[in-house]
């Protein structure tokens, strides 16, 4: 785990690096600054809308007595797309942008649906149990 940290918060700000210096040959630097700046704000206002629309899903999901999963899913995708537009690069911003989109979403949520399914059929899954101050693990077999 801590070699993927590693890898994603060198590799990913290097390459990004390496695509607007490249942008930035090929369409000057102010436009590349201008698509960047464009792109972040187009991407804070666009998960802003989206995280208070589904806001109010949740809500109303609670309100009818139904769980809101496929909101709370949704809500983690424009809260991450917001983190990564805020970072500056495009490939973060196109990334944030994606996480945007509902049909991204849907698919995000059928991922974590099947990695989920598989933790509990391969017996891998376990709930950490803190219980006043004191850290127990058990194995979700009840």
């Amino acid at each position: 785990m801590l070699l993927r940290l590693t890898l994603l918060f060198t590799v990913v700000p290097v390459f990004e690096l390496w695509l607007l210096i490249e942008i930035g040959r090929y369409i000057g630097t102010w436009p590349t600054i201008i698509l960047v700046l464009g792109t972040g704000i187009l991407g804070a206002s666009l998960a802003k809308t989206q995280g208070l629309a589904i806001f109010h899903r949740i809500r109303f999901n609670l309100s009818q007595g139904r769980i809101p999963t496929q909101e709370l899913i949704s809500g983690l995708c424009v809260l991450i797309g917001g983190f990564l537009l805020i970072a500056p690069g495009l490939l973060t911003d196109l990334t944030g942008l994606l996480l945007l989109l509902p049909l991204i979403q849907s698919w995000v949520a059928e991922l974590i649906r099947r990695w989920l399914g598989k933790k509990f059929k391969s017996g891998d899954f376990y709930i950490k149990h803190v219980i006043w101050g004191k850290e127990r693990v058990e194995d979700d077999e009840s």
